[in-house]
């Protein structure tokens, strides 16, 4: 017996509408199609998943639709500044500290004070020491002495920047190593004394 020889009343009863307030039936299935190629896509489809799925992008979604659903204000989506992207950027990167170290050499002036910084400039940081070049060894000098005043200033400011000491500098003395009058050996011993 095909579809065609089906009772007419049966068929009426199943298109009215029921009485009772239960689930819709099902939908019937999908009817296969006629082309072979749709039937083997289809089939293929069934067995090996959907090919869309198989890019990074296609298992993102699907993991995305695993996971809880994605709500508009849920975690993770809010609205952010580009200041807290750039900061979880950097931390992510691991650039926290040499930014930060670039930004103590730039703020140099502004920890010190202008006086001490007329006569001072941050040349380099190397393992956590600061090396700073002073104009005259007096000044050195003076920077030595608050050597206390200024590490603790650095770390409270820029604590990401890692510095554990500071090296203050004395103009370069010459030197009698290199030169056209230079000679092999120990070098001049109690000339200045």
């Amino acid at each position: 017996m095909n579809a065609d020889d089906e009772d007419p009343t049966a068929r009426a009863a199943e298109d009215a509408p029921s009485s009772t307030t239960g689930p819709p039936p099902p939908a019937p299935p999908e009817p296969l199609p006629d082309d072979e190629a749709q039937r083997v896509y289809l089939r293929f489809r069934r067995v090996f998943g959907d090919p869309n799925g198989r890019s990074r992008d296609g298992r993102r979604r699907k993991a995305i639709k695993l996971g809880s659903p994605s709500q508009p204000f849920g975690t993770g989506r809010e609205p952010r500044g580009i200041a807290d992207v750039l900061a979880s950027v950097t931390s992510e990167l691991g650039w926290k500290s040499p930014l930060a170290q670039s930004d103590l050499m730039a703020a140099w002036p502004d920890m010190v004070g202008d006086e001490l910084s007329a006569h001072s400039h941050p040349v380099s940081i190397d393992d956590g020491t600061l090396t700073v070049q002073c104009d005259s060894t007096a000044w050195a000098t003076q920077l030595r002495l608050m050597r206390g005043t200024v590490t603790t200033t650095i770390v409270q400011r820029y604590p990401d920047a890692g510095i554990q000491s500071v090296r203050f500098l004395a103009p370069n003395a010459p030197s009698w190593k290199r030169g056209p009058r230079s000679v092999p050996g120990r070098g001049p011993r109690d000339t200045y004394g």
